[in-house]
Order: structure tokens, then sequence, then C-alpha cells
């Protein structure tokens, strides 16, 4: 059964990846047809798995026990065929519409082929003209969210009956099911609690500098920051307004894609170096097959996902990461989380396919993640080159660390409040006639943010994000930034990089590269895979089975209260409130800019449909997909 099913997941991941990488009609049908031949695969081994039922829970074997635990749900599989082939096909067709989505410039409407990679990406990144980024933004959603609501309605029914076909009460049940905890969820809440005075002073000391960049007319001194401004497409993270927060512009930056762009980087030097780390830590080097089969440059001339993602098909050698690379800093740190994935993958290649998955879903998410807390210290970049000097005084330590929070910390609310949403939908508690509203209630809440403009539930704006187009589940990404932290403070007291006792060694200087001892203890966790129970593998690397986050407040430490004191002295509001209707549920008309409002060109034909990743599968993630830095 194993070996076959080794077998049936190369050929549908192979499907995928063709579809995903080359958007054709004629690799959506072949696609199509190998997601609906393993599932029927799937369907045959449950049944075999059924005729078990009250036998195997009392097995004295506990790893064959665990299998026969993984093996009994079936996820969407379970669905009858035509509702599957629904299923299968409305994902595509969401996904499909988020990828090719285009929009119309803001000062030359007749162009109307800007794409998010690299297009918009770069225009939120760089450019500080409020109306065009209000523009972007504002137009993004037109093109993807608006036209995959009606769309989402079904797809939650049908997601809902693959639940209860699996014994769950809904799909956010079953999303939670690999994190095997009752209390999971009071769990995260508590985590959350514990992170926001953090985030409330960073959100605080940010308002203010855009509000001294902006004004108080576009950036008010109490209420939530409009959501545009934040350099992000959906204001997830804020490292891209880095250059008007800094807090000491005299010193040396520490985004180094200057340095990259003069020293001549490429993208496959960006690989390279990503490797080199990995191998100078004793873990494993990639396979030929990766470099030979991946895509890590947008290819000229054809509609592919640019969501960058990482490629398990199953046959323990061929290993691939798919990603529009740009020459930037974040970029650089995108390559080493995607390489992080394949890392696990080549880690755990040999265990029986039901546990060729993280400890949880957000193990996978942090291994890249916890490296790259090293990448991206001044240290480490000086040791690559790309870094002149490194400063050792306060201030330079106050930009460093400002900005892994621009990156770190305004992405827990984000990362936490996407699947909040999810869940209260699957469940029934959010109706469809107030979904986006509620969508905005949460990034008020939460994120303390706003939309530039007035929404309303003709739109949808949660179908502007990858995630919830492609049916990924987000709650993993939240855990991986809480866990990151713990594996990088367990690796560093390994490495001799870390000493609670030693000022001289604080957590947010630590770089693990060249520590074998590191490196083994971190491959060791690895090769694990799901065969334990999470807090196993937690407790083997850390010492802890439980998630905790005062591990990031130890590390922001010196910013929290450099931020507490700034704040004070400035006397800027904590926290944020407003009197504005941010959502209606009446439609919100317009004023129409040029021929922006209308379909851009290139958006896809009806019949276009896309699927990236095996994510129909509950037991088997295949694919693990990352939002760009």
């Amino acid at each position: 059964m194993d070996v076959r099913g080794s077998q049936e997941c190369t050929e549908v991941s192979m499907a995928s990846w063709n579809y995903a990488s080359d958007i054709t009609e004629k690799h959506r049908k072949v696609k199509a047809a190998a997601q609906l031949k393993y599932a029927a695969w799937q369907k045959e081994a449950w049944e075999s798995v059924r005729k078990w039922s009250g036998k195997w829970e009392t097995l004295s074997d506990p790893f064959l026990r665990r299998q026969f635990k993984f093996m009994s749900i079936l996820g969407t599989a379970a669905l009858p065929k035509q509702d599957l082939e629904k299923y299968n096909n409305l994902v595509t067709e969401m996904s499909t519409l988020y990828s090719t989505a285009k929009i119309c410039e803001y000062k030359n409407p007749k162009n109307c082929k800007l794409e998010l990679e690299p297009d918009l990406t770069r225009i939120l990144r760089s450019s500080r003209d409020y109306g065009e980024l209000e523009h972007v933004r504002k137009m993004w959603r037109h093109q993807t969210g608006r036209r995959i609501r009606d769309h989402y309605k079904l797809f939650v029914k049908l997601a809902n009956k693959a639940a209860k076909l699996n014994g769950f009460d809904n799909m956010g049940d079953m999303w939670l099911y690999p994190y095997e905890s009752d209390v999971f969820r009071s769990d995260l809440a508590e985590l959350w609690k514990q992170l926001m005075p953090l985030y409330q002073q960073l959100h605080a000391y940010v308002r203010r500098k855009l509000r001294e960049n902006y004004g108080e007319e576009h950036v008010s001194r109490r209420g939530p920051i409009p959501a545009h401004l934040l350099g992000n497409m959906w204001a997830q993270n804020w490292g891209e307004v880095y250059d008007l927060v800094i807090p000491y512009p005299g010193k040396v930056s520490v985004d180094v894609t200057p340095q990259m762009v003069a020293q001549g980087y490429t993208p496959e030097r960006m690989f390279e170096l990503s490797e080199a780390f990995f191998v100078s830590l004793n873990l494993t080097r990639m396979p030929e097959e990766f470099w030979q089969h991946s895509i890590i440059e947008k290819p000229q001339g054809r509609d592919l996902v640019c969501h960058a993602s990482a490629w398990d098909f199953c046959n323990g050698k061929d290993f691939r990461i798919k990603q529009c690379t740009d020459v930037t800093m974040n970029d650089l740190i995108t390559v080493h989380h995607e390489m992080g994935h394949i890392e696990y993958f080549l880690k755990y290649k040999d265990l029986p396919e039901v546990f060729r998955s993280g400890a949880n879903p957000g193990f996978h998410e942090a291994v890249g993640d916890v490296l790259a807390l090293s990448v991206a210290t001044p240290k480490h970049l000086h040791e690559i080159g790309l870094l002149e000097e490194v400063q050792d005084d306060p201030e330079a330590d106050i930009n460093f660390l400002l900005s892994m929070a621009l990156d770190k910390i305004t992405f827990l609310p984000f990362g936490y409040l996407m699947d909040l949403w999810r869940w209260d939908v699957f469940s029934g508690k959010t109706s469809e006639q107030d979904w986006n509203c509620a969508w905005w209630d949460l990034r008020y809440k939460l994120q303390g943010i706003k939309p530039p403009v007035q929404r309303s539930e003709y739109d949808f704006d949660p179908g502007a994000k990858y995630h919830i187009a492609g049916n990924v589940p987000y709650i993993r990404y939240f855990v991986s930034f809480v866990i990151q932290f713990q594996f990088h403070k367990a690796l560093c007291m390994k490495a001799g990089e870390y000493d609670p006792l030693d000022p001289s060694k604080p957590l947010h200087k630590c770089d693990i590269y060249k520590s074998t001892e590191a490196g083994n203890a971190l491959g060791d966790m690895l090769q694990m895979g799901s065969s334990k129970e999470w807090p196993e593998a937690m407790a083997a690397l850390t010492g802890t089975r439980r998630m905790d986050a005062s591990v990031i407040r130890e590390y922001f430490k010196p910013l929290e209260l450099w931020l507490t004191d700034n704040n004070e002295q400035h006397r800027e509001s904590i926290g944020w409130e407003t009197d504005e209707v941010l959502c209606t549920s009446e439609e919100v008309r317009e004023k129409p800019e040029g021929k922006s409002t209308s379909t851009a060109g290139g958006a896809p034909a009806s019949g276009t449909l896309l699927l990236l990743g095996l994510t129909l599968i509950h037991l088997l993630k295949l694919t693990f997909n990352r939002l760009l830095y």
C-alpha cells in the first residue's frame, strides 16, 4: 500500500506541477484526471483501513497505531465523485482568477497588464504616492476577490460536506486535526494575548511615522492605519516602509538589496547561497533533480502561479521550488524559507508515506525561517560580504530589531485572523451576508488597520489573498512565527551563540552559521516527520512541549523598551479607535478611474482552471505554499 501510494502521489504531483508552472487547458485536463485517479486510490486505501476499525486502536505498536490513525481520515476524497469534481474545479477556478489577474496602470489606464508579481509588488514597495497606492490595492481586489465570491459560496458547502463525511462538524475542525489538541484554539488565543502589547507599541510608532510622511488628513493620531500605506498588498508585514520609519537613519542599512544588485546577484546565486547555509550546518545538499527541475525565475510568455512553493514528488529524489525570484533581501529570506521545506522533505523521505509531513503544519513553515533569523543578522550579512561593517552600538541594534519587527511582529495578527475568519465561515457563525464586513471587523480589531475606501458585501477582500483563493490553511504561519523563535533560542544555545546570563550574547545577534551542533539537533527533529506527536518533536529540540510566545518578547526586549519610551516621549496613543464605518452591507458606488474598473487585459476565460498543491488531501501535505515576505 505504501509503495503504490507513493507512486500515485508522484503522478498527481507531476500533473499539478505541470499545470501550476504552465497554465494551459491541456495541463488542466491532465491534472484534473490525475486528481480524480488519486482520490479513487485514497478511497480504496481508506476502505481497507476501515475494516480494522475497532481493532487498530488497541494495537500495542504505537508506530503502527499512529499510521492507522492518520489513514482513518480520508479528507475531501470522501466526497462522492461528482461533488469531488465540483470541489476541485471550484478551487481551481478561484486559484486561476487569482493567479492570472491583471490591473490597469494608475497614470496610464490603457496599460492593463500589471501583474501581482513583479509589477504590483514593486509599486507597493517603492511608491509613496497616496493615490497610486490606493488604486493598486483597490483594483487588485476588484480583479480577484469580487470575482471569486460566488465560487466561494459553493466551495464552503462542499468543504463542509467533506468534513462531515470524515466525522467533523465542519472544515475548520478538520483543518485543526493535525495539531492533535482539543484546546488548540484557546492556546492560540493565549499566545496572541502574550504578544499584543508588543504589537500595539509597534503599531503606535509606525502610525506616527506614517502620519509625519502623509499628513494627519490621511493618518490620524488615534485611528487605524490605512492598509495601503504599509508596503504590502495585504498589509501582512510592513518591512517595505522601513525607510519611512527607521529610528536612526544615519546608521548602516540592514536592507542589503542595493548591495545585492551592485554585486550582480542573480536568483541562482541566491539559491546557492541558501544551500551553502544548510550545508554549513551539516544538513543535506539539494539533490541534482532540484537544480534541474526547479523554477527560480519567472519565465516569459506563459502564465504560471508565481506564489513561492516547495514540492515533494513522493519518490525520494525529486524535490523542487517554484518561485518568481526578484533580487531583493526579502526574496533572499524567502529562498531560505522554501529551501527549509526541501530540507524537511529530504530528512523524512524514508518514512512511511503517511508520516512524510511536518510534526504539525507550523513546523514545516518554521524550518527555513529559523535559519533566516541568522541570515538576517548584521553579523551574517557581513560574513557573506553584503554588509561592509557591523556597528556595535545600541542605535544600530534598534534599527536592526525594528526591521525584524516590521517583518515578524506585524505579521502575527494577520497570521492569526486569516483562519479565525474561515473557521467562523465554515461553522456558520459568520453568514454569507456578513463575510466581508466580518473580515474587516477582524482586521480592525486585531491589526488596527482600515481599508483606503469603504468596503461592502459586494466585495470579497479575503479572496484577494492567495491562501483563500487557493484553499491553503493559514494558522500554520502564526504557529510558525511563534515556534521558530523557540527553535532559534535552542539552536543558538547549542551553537554557543546565546547565553541568557551574558549581555554580550543577546538572542537577536545569534548566527548559527557553520554550527554542526545546531544543525545535527535540527536534523534529528526533522527526521521524525509526523511519526510522533508535535509536542514530542518540540521537546526533542527545545526541552519544552508547549508553544511559548515569551521567547519572542525576549528576542525583541530591547526594541520593546525603546518603543515604549519613544511613544511616551511623543505622547502617542496606544491602540486605536474610529467612528468610521469601514464596511457596509450596501454596495459602495465608486468614481471610475479611467479604464481601471474594466476587466483587465489577459483576464482568464471561464474554462481556464488552476489548482496549486494537493490541498484536497488532509493526510499528505505535498506542497507547502509561502507568502512572500
